[in-house]
């Protein structure tokens, strides 16, 4: 199951209020933001992840996905600037 991010009512991004250890039950409340990855969208996650796994080489994953190399630098750069408001809103 995935981490719901966005309210259901009206999409704002959710905010996580408890944790729970699975092994004692021990629950920790409070008002937590979401990391910057959980608050992308689920393409943008993968992307990142695409990105680890071929070792950072936008080369190679533009090959894998079957597209242009300046298609996936100008992915990249939309979600550097996509990260940055989302750091600095």
């Amino acid at each position: 199951m995935k981490l719901p991010t966005q309210c259901p009512s009206c999409e704002n991004l959710l905010q996580v209020s408890q944790l729970t250890c699975e092994t004692c039950n021990t629950r920790v409340n409070g008002n937590y933001p979401l990391p910057v990855f959980l608050k992308l969208t689920p393409k943008e996650q993968e992307f990142i992840l695409q990105f680890f796994l071929n070792s950072g080489s936008l080369k190679e994953m533009a090959a894998q996905v079957g597209v242009s190399y300046p298609t996936v630098r100008n992915q990249l750069d939309d979600m550097i600037s996509h990260i940055k408001q989302l750091q600095n809103p």
